[in-house]
């Protein structure tokens, strides 16, 4: 995995030329790249472009930011050491040209890139963030998706470089850089002041925060560092984006010309495509449950968390979640184009059988009074904690298991929670099933969410404690790229036997856009894309 110039170093990626973001929210998606409209039209100047966003992004601060619209929107305005080129290829960003081995990396820093205050942003500063974001002192949820967690930077002013080493392997150090939003080093020292504010080294600045209302963003002038040396010459003026948390409501928004940009994945589909609002779609995951596994959690109770799966007609949850669209999902969150592919789902969930269910938890020493499952006088009792935004049909998937599990025998609840604090009641730990697929582009970037510490010293959310994950995937670790593959794959599989989590449904993402044409990866649009143009 070494590049003398960093231009010629392959990675099995997809269409799209931007920095993707790993994230943990009610829908974690990343990474795949497809053209939205028509060609590229030009259209800069003073010309505004307004997005819906299904929820309030919370905090924007880059070194904290772990929610879906947080990740997207602050690709417009930071940007990273390397990109992802339509063939595939990991292209210059920041970072003029690199090298790398499984233990290091060392980026040259492209002279002339400034932040949002005029101050240039040089190699002390990368180096600065790798530190910050590493210190565990400093909680980063950052650490293990865009920073090793065992780095350590080093700047030689001189030569404009910054020197990567780690104690243990990370076998995909290069590509993790895409998901580290560059900061100049004096917003290190108060990285909360960005929670409604930028100080950005990328395109655009952030003018006006209106938080569950609107976010406002302004070209920057002089940027000329985009993916392959793109400047902003012909991005749009202004980009907007727009809480709107109903989908029915953005798609009216859409069709009267009111917003130019929204994801749709619910019914309102039908009349898009009937009306011909063009789109484009990548398959991602969507319907994951994740245990709580803590003591005194429901989920710690390995029959318990079998017969509650075993319940359910993970088909018929799937169909009432998806409106039908989705398909069975084969990953437990890489996201295409992650360079490892394996099925490892297919045959490793519990098939559909209430009366195996029973019999484990009989087994298990629970028994059923009065209709209610119940061990050591206490009933069996569990919440489904689902984010809101995701809109009616998983509302009444959730409902659909919580009657499943009442007529089985369990006192079910469905927790509805707002997307902009799911992150914060999974590291909260009061909650006990959460409807929370988490997308990530590379395999070991989900360790740190099904391995150690749980919160507030990691981001274990669900306590998940598997020897034969944690030894599989250590095994991987050891080998550069594409080489531990096989190994990911098993330690992947290994959760889902373990019924840690129950990776469930897939379905396409559907972004829709009249005006403008771009390109979007996983975590939204493209800001080198984006035009004014006629994508109807």
């Amino acid at each position: 995995m070494v590049s003398a110039t960093g231009t010629d170093t392959r990675s099995r990626r997809t269409r799209g030329t931007r920095p993707a973001a790993a994230m943990v929210t009610v829908l974690g998606l990343v990474a795949t790249a497809a053209a939205c409209g028509g060609g590229p039209a030009s259209g800069g100047g003073g010309s505004t472009v307004v997005f819906a966003v299904a929820a309030d992004p919370g905090t924007l601060s880059p070194t904290t930011a772990l929610a879906t619209t947080a990740l997207s929107m602050n690709t417009f305005a930071y940007d990273t050491l390397v990109h992802v080129a339509a063939d595939g290829t990991v292209v210059p960003g920041v970072a003029e040209k690199w090298s790398a081995t499984a233990t290091s990396a060392r980026f040259t820093i492209r002279p002339g890139v400034t932040c949002e205050d005029g101050s240039p942003l040089t190699a002390d500063d990368v180096a600065a963030e790798y530190n910050h974001i590493a210190d565990p002192e400093n909680q980063s949820p950052m650490l293990g998706l865009s920073v090793p967690v065992t780095a350590a930077a080093k700047a030689d002013r001189a030569t404009r470089t910054v020197t990567v080493t780690t104690t243990r392997p990370a076998p995909f150090i290069v590509e993790m850089t895409r998901m580290l939003p560059l900061l100049c080093r004096k917003s290190l020292a108060a990285p909360a002041a960005l929670a409604r504010a930028t100080n950005a080294s990328g395109p655009y600045r952030l003018t006006e925060a209106v938080p569950g209302d609107h976010y406002t963003y302004v070209r920057r002038d002089g940027y000329t560092w985009g993916p392959r040396g793109s400047t902003g010459k012909d991005l749009p003026g202004k980009v907007v984006f727009k809480v709107v948390p109903n989908e029915s409501t953005a798609a009216n928004l859409l069709m009267s010309g009111q917003i130019h940009g929204a994801v749709i994945n619910g019914a309102d589909q039908d009349r898009l495509d009937a009306a011909k609002v063009r789109n484009r779609s990548f398959e991602a995951l969507f319907g994951q449950l994740l245990f709580n596994q803590a003591a005194g959690r429901p989920g710690a109770d390995p029959a318990v968390r079998r017969a509650l799966v075993s319940v359910l007609d993970l088909k018929e949850l799937r169909n009432v979640a998806t409106g039908g669209k989705g398909e069975p999902a084969t990953a437990i969150g890489e996201t295409v184009p992650t360079p490892c592919t394996g099925d490892t789902v297919t045959g490793n969930l519990p098939a559909h059988d209430p009366e195996r269910a029973a019999a484990a938890l009989t087994a298990a020493g629970w028994t059923k009074d009065a209709g209610t499952w119940t061990k050591a006088g206490k009933p069996l009792t569990v919440g489904l904690s689902y984010a809101t935004n995701q809109g009616p049909q998983v509302a009444s998937a959730v409902e659909l298991a919580v009657q499943r599990w009442t007529s089985f025998g369990v006192r079910a609840t469905a927790k509805p929670i707002g997307s902009s604090s799911i992150s914060g009641t999974l590291a909260g730990g009061d909650w006990d099933l959460a409807w929370a697929p988490i997308g990530v582009t590379l395999p070991d970037q989900l360790t740190q969410f099904y391995d150690g510490p749980p919160p507030p010293k990691g981001n274990n959310f669900g306590s998940l404690t598997n020897p034969d994950y944690r030894r599989l995937a250590a095994l991987a670790a050891a080998r550069p790229g594409v080489d531990g593959c096989a190994l990911w794959e098993a330690a992947d599989a290994a959760l889902v036997k373990n019924v840690d989590i129950v990776p469930f449904a897939a379905r396409p993402i559907r972004y829709y856009a009249k005006g403008i044409t771009f390109e979007v990866d996983g975590s939204g649009v493209i800001p080198s894309t984006l035009r004014r143009g006629d994508g109807r």
